[in-house]
Parts: C-alpha cells; sequence; structure tokens
C-alpha cells in the first residue's frame, strides 16, 4: 500500500513541476540511477528479506512432534521457562536468558526443536541461515545483523506478541573465531554486530528476544559467543537411543498403513546410527517402494529395502561379471560368518546386489545400543572386518581392492586399542610414539586377529562354499536364511 502511494504522490509532483515549467530532468535521472542502485543491491543480496514463520503456523509443531530427545527437550523447555514467567524475573532481579544454542550431528532435529520452543514461548519465529550474513561487501553482514533483529521486534508487535525467538541456523559460518580470515574483516564485523544485538537485550524491553543457534560444530564457534550473557544455554541433541528410535518411527509411521508383519521395535534395533532425518526418509522410502508394488499395505520387506536404500544408496544398474560377482559373494559370506560365529544372531542382511559404490555388504544387527567398548568386543570387529579378504584369498587364492576401506576402518579400530591402552604397549600416548613402533604394535593386531580368522574359515569351509552359491543364486538373504544355512551346508 505504502509503496503504491509513494509512486502516485512522487509522478503527481512531478507532473506539478512540468506544469510550473520546472526542469525535471535531473529529479528523473537521480530517480532512475536510484532504482537502478536498489536492483544491484537486490540482486548481490544486500537488500535480505528474512523467513518468517506467522504464530498460526506454529500451533501445529510443539515438542510432543519431537521423538527421541527426552533429555534436550527437559532441558530446553527448563529454560524456557525462566522467560514464560516475566513477573517473577523482574521481581527477582534475574537477568534474561538471551540465547540458547543447539548442538548435535546434522538431522537430530535441532531446527524442530526451535520451532516448538517458539511455540511453547508463544513467540513468533525468524529464523535465518549463518551463511545469508556473509557477503563480499563490508557492513553487508553486520546490516543484515540489525535487519534481522529489527524484524522479529517489528513481526511480534504486528502479531501483539511479548516474545520473539530469533533462529539461526549454522551460526559456526556467521561465529567462527575471530582473526582466522585476516585479508577480509567482514566476518569479524557481522560477529560482532552480532555479539552488539545480544547484549542489547534487556528485561524491559517491550519484546523480548531470544536467539536460539544451532550447529554441529561448536569447537569452531567465537569464545566470545559462548560466555554468560550471551548464549547462557548449551542443549547438546544426539543422535537417538534404541527407545528413542522406536518413538521416532512411530511418528513417522502414524499416517502410514503397516503390514501385520512389521516390528518397529525390531525396526528400531536395525536402525542403531540413524538420526531423526534418516527415521523420516526410511518411512518415506519404505511407503514410495509400496507404491511402486501396488500393496495397500507396508511390509516388512519393504522397511529391510528401505534400510539398504538410505545406509547405502539405490540399485545399481551396472552389473559386475561372473568372476567379481562371485568374488564379491565369498567376500561378503566371510564377514558374514565371522560375525556370526562372535556374535550369534548379529547378520540381518547379506547381499551382493550393487548399491552406490558398493557391489555388496553384510549388515549387522545391533542387539543393544553400545556406548563403552571392550576389548573383546574392539577385537571382535577387527576380525569382522579382515574375514571378507582372508575369505578371498582362502577360496580364490588372492586379494582384490575390494578390502581396502575394509583394512582402513580396522587400523582405525587397532589404533583405538592402543590409544585406550588395550594393546601390548600399555598405556601410552599415540601421538609421542615413533613410528616404527607404532607401525609394529598395529601390524601384530591385525596379524593376531588374521590368523584367528583363517582357523575360523577352514573349519567353517564346507558351509562357506555352500553359502556363496546359495548367495549368487538369490543375490540376498536374510539373516535368517543365512544362520539356517550354517545349521546345515549340505541343503
Amino acid at each position: 500500500m505504502y509503496k503504491e502511494v509513494s509512486i502516485g504522490l512522487g509522478a503527481a509532483v512531478l507532473i506539478f513541476l512540468v506544469v510550473i515549467g520546472y526542469n525535471v530532468g535531473p529529479l528523473i535521472f537521480l530517480g532512475v540511477l536510484g532504482g537502478f542502485l536498489y536492483y544491484l543491491m537486490r540482486s548481490r543480496g544486500v537488500v535480505k528479506n528474512f523467513h518468517k514463520v506467522p504464530s498460526e503456523a506454529q500451533v501445529q509443531v510443539s515438542f510432543c512432534d519431537v521423538g527421541g530427545q527426552a533429555t534436550a527437550i527437559e532441558e530446553l523447555r527448563e529454560a524456557l521457562d525462566f522467560i514464560k514467567n516475566r513477573q517473577e524475573i523482574r521481581r527477582l532481579g534475574i537477568r534474561p536468558l538471551k540465547g540458547i544454542l543447539l548442538t548435535g550431528p546434522p538431522g537430530t532435529g535441532k531446527t524442530l526443536l526451535a520451532r516448538a520452543a517458539a511455540n511453547y514461548t508463544d513467540a513468533v519465529f525468524i529464523s535465518a541461515s549463518g551463511s545469508e550474513f556473509i557477503e563480499m561487501y563490508a557492513g553487508v553482514g553486520a546490516q543484515r545483523v540489525r535487519k534481522l533483529f529489527k524484524t522479529a521486534r517489528e513481526m511480534a508487535q504486528k502479531h501483539k506478541k511479548d516474545y520473539a525467538l530469533v533462529f539461526i541456523d549454522e551460526i559456526d559460518v556467521l561465529g567462527g573465531k575471530r582473526g582466522k580470515t585476516s585479508s577480509h574483516l567482514e566476518y569479524d564485523q557481522t560477529l560482532n554486530q552480532l555479539l552488539v544485538e545480544m547484549d542489547g537485550i534487556d528485561v524491559d524491553d517491550e519484546v523480548q528476544i531470544l536467539v536460539v543457534a544451532a550447529t554441529n560444530r561448536a569447537d569452531m564457534l567465537d569464545p566470545a559467543l559462548l560466555r554468560p550473557g550471551r548464549f547462557d544455554r548449551q542443549v547438546r541433541v544426539e543422535l537417538p537411543a534404541k527407545d528413542g528410535r522406536l518413538e521416532i518411527i512411530r511418528l513417522h509411521t502414524r499416517n502410514k498403513p503397516l503390514g501385520k508383519d512389521v516390528d518397529l521395535a525390531e525396526l528400531a534395533a536395525d536402525t542403531f546410527g540413524f538420526s531423526g532425518a534418516h527415521l523420516e526418509s526410511l518411512a518415506n522410502e519404505a511407503a514410495i517402494l509400496a507404491m511402486r508394488e501396488g500393496a495397500k499395505e507396508i511390509s516388512k520387506a519393504h522397511f529391510q529395502e528401505a534400510i539398504d536404500k538410505v545406509i547405502m544408496g539405490g540399485k545399481l544398474d551396472r552389473r559386475p561379471s561372473v568372476e567379481e560377482m562371485k568374488r564379491v559373494a565369498i567376500h561378503e559370506t566371510g564377514h558374514a560368518l565371522i560375525s556370526e560365529l562372535v556374535r550369534p544372531g548379529s547378520v540381518s542382511t547379506l547381499t551382493i546386489t550393487p548399491r552406490g559404490s558398493a557391489l555388496g555388504y553384510m549388515r549387522q544387527t545391533a542387539e543393544d545400543d553400545r556406548y563403552l567398548h571392550t576389548q573383546d568386543y574392539l577385537e571382535s570387529q577387527i576380525a569382522v572386518l579382515l574375514a571378507g579378504a582372508v575369505a578371498e584369498e582362502m577360496l580364490l587364492g588372492s586379494r582384490s581392492t575390494g578390502a581396502t576401506s575394509d583394512i582402513e576402518q580396522a587400523l582405525q579400530i587397532a589404533e583405538q586399542l592402543i590409544r585406550s591402552g588395550m594393546s601390548e604397549l600399555g598405556f601410552v600416548s599415540l601421538e609421542s610414539l615413533p613410528s616404527d613402533a607404532k607401525h609394529k604394535a598395529l601390524n601384530g593386531i591385525l596379524k593376531r586377529q588374521e590368523e584367528l580368522v583363517r582357523r575360523s574359515l577352514e573349519a567353517q569351509k564346507p558351509g562357506l562354499e555352500a553359502i556363496v552359491r546359495h548367495l549368487l543364486q538369490r543375490e540376498k538373504i536374510s539373516g535368517e536364511e543365512f544362520r539356517n544355512l550354517m545349521a546345515s551346508p549340505a541343503a
């Protein structure tokens, strides 16, 4: 409306000046020049409109919609209660909470938690990404920070709200440690402006602003951001545990028709290490597979296929040669046999269907989430990793490059054994250890497990060959089928 009135008023003034004989050429030139500069600023991103979410859109987002993060929700809700009890804060002279930092791996629900926090405090929600503040033009980032806080106050007043929540995603881009970019001070100026804006938040402000930021690289943030009085709370948003994954799967399957053979608790166990975003993608991919097949319900097979797709990617059109397929089958069967021997019931799926960058793979099922690892457990994991290469050498007489990733992972676990004092070296510093001593220790750990694997596979050689033949015919077998074949290899 204001734009139309301004244009009409400007045209009327120009007509009046022309009527009285005034030379309007310079005015028209200046107007065109100003419009051109404004267009350039918009195209370069100098003029920026931040994403504003109306309060009506927040009603459907609450802490109940965030699964698997009970600890983070409780900690966040406790911090938000300080903001909601505004009168009590003033009475006791408590400094208002200015910032909450959400840290954790990608896809764990940090943005969803911020939206739920806005709904919990009945605040308007303004979101921006750290990269939106950084430009090559000096002063632009600081201008955008000022505009962000101004927009938050204006939106709160427009919706008659007492609170505004400013969410900055990937704040490590904006709030990185100062002094690293000595050739360009734009980063430092932008961060300084954010610090100034946060310092300006006061309990007596008409609109109380809370800054919520998210990052998965908290170690990169400038210490000035993390001191008390700015980001007063740091809330860890971790990958969900088994119970948390079950809760998230229930949330994402509540509007989907599930078959009778679907066990959500079993799915939660099969998806160790999955984030909330992974689990949402899992439920979505399973539904897509059911739709492609024309099924009325989503079955267990759809979910198992979806797990493989989320982990490894889609199936590839390329087909390896017969010799390569046999080698891959031997390699993966070697992994599976040793996995089943060291931890019965651990094999979930065995396949030689190419996916992503893998020609085949063996997927393990985690019985329980592990946060501490014993020496026996780590050594058994090394054994499983080496089993593929050893099986190739035993049946085909040579190894292949397919074991490269397995060896790299085995070396990492061996280093973890040394670092944790669980090797023959005892308690040592891996960084100060001489390279020859480190090499000897790593080689010794891998050699011992290789010999154990070789003896175990030699004892299981008839079963190994029978399972390889079956796998070449079927291309994919379940863990239950695999265990049946182990029990009766002649079948």
